[in-house]
């Protein structure tokens, strides 16, 4: 068994004594507060073993806030993530959980501000040359509005919660360069598009930290080698259903709270 294996059997097994400590909005106040905020990355779409009471937004006791606190037992987790979020929702409606005592802040979001499901959805319908169109018209999106629209998010966070150390985690490329995908094969043209729009939100991400200043975790290179249709995909393939082209269990755990973890020296 591979050590990867053995760490997502570990984690699966333990999941029944974490379920009642983790991904839940609202925890005693104790000892450092941790918020978790964001779409489906952060949620753990993909992950599986979604909690019932967090309905549509199918927060997984084992996406990446929930497994990196439950190795941090002195940090408290309100995880307000939510599968579709996006900028404006954080802000009406994940924000207000960010107070002046939370000590840490994770985020991901903005891959549904770029139109990322419907941009996959024109790749699986439409002709190579209808994909590339959607997907180049979304990263400019990605390289400009979106900058401002995240700078000022981290600036609202940063004005709720002064001494958090606030941490964005970005996107990786989503497909394999080579392989087959099941179900719906991919062109090359296709992976390609897909991918572009991927690079242009980790960097429109990583301008808004730059901007605004606040820790950024680009994950493409974590990810390299991983994406869905490869050899060895951390990232879910075409007959996932919903979780497509999400993370795997695999994902949150060797590559989300794998750099979390190096980043904040867990």
């Amino acid at each position: 068994m591979s050590k990867l294996t053995s760490a997502v059997a570990g984690a699966v097994m333990a999941f029944a004594g974490m379920a009642g400590m983790m991904s839940t909005p609202a925890q005693a106040a104790t000892g450092l507060e941790y918020v978790a905020l964001g779409d489906s990355y952060a949620s753990g779409v993909g992950a599986d073993f979604y909690d019932s009471a967090s309905g549509d937004c199918r927060r997984s006791s084992l996406n990446y806030p929930a497994l990196w606190s439950a190795a941090h037992g002195d940090y408290t987790l309100k995880d307000v993530s939510c599968s579709g979020a996006t900028i404006p929702d954080v802000r009406d409606k994940q924000l207000s959980a960010v107070t002046a005592d939370t000590d840490l802040v994770t985020l991901t979001v903005g891959g549904n501000d770029a139109q990322f499901t419907s941009v996959v959805q024109a790749c699986l319908t439409q002709s190579d040359s209808y994909c590339a169109t959607a997907a180049q018209w979304m990263s400019v999106y990605a390289r400009g509005q979106m900058v401002t629209e995240l700078a000022t998010l981290y600036k609202d966070i940063k004005t709720r919660a002064p001494q958090a150390r606030i941490i964005v985690l970005g996107y990786p490329q989503a497909l394999s360069s080579t392989g087959t995908c099941p179900v719906i094969d991919l062109s090359s043209a296709k992976r390609t598009a897909m991918n572009g729009l991927a690079d242009a939100l980790a960097e429109g991400t990583k301008a808004a930290a730059a901007k605004e200043p606040v820790e950024f975790i680009d994950m493409r290179d974590t990810f390299k080698g991983h994406g869905a249709c490869g050899s060895d995909p951390w990232i879910n393939n075409l007959n996932a259903g919903t979780a497509v082209f999400h993370p795997t269990l695999a994902g949150y755990l060797a590559g989300y709270d794998a750099r979390l973890n190096e980043v904040t020296g867990g």
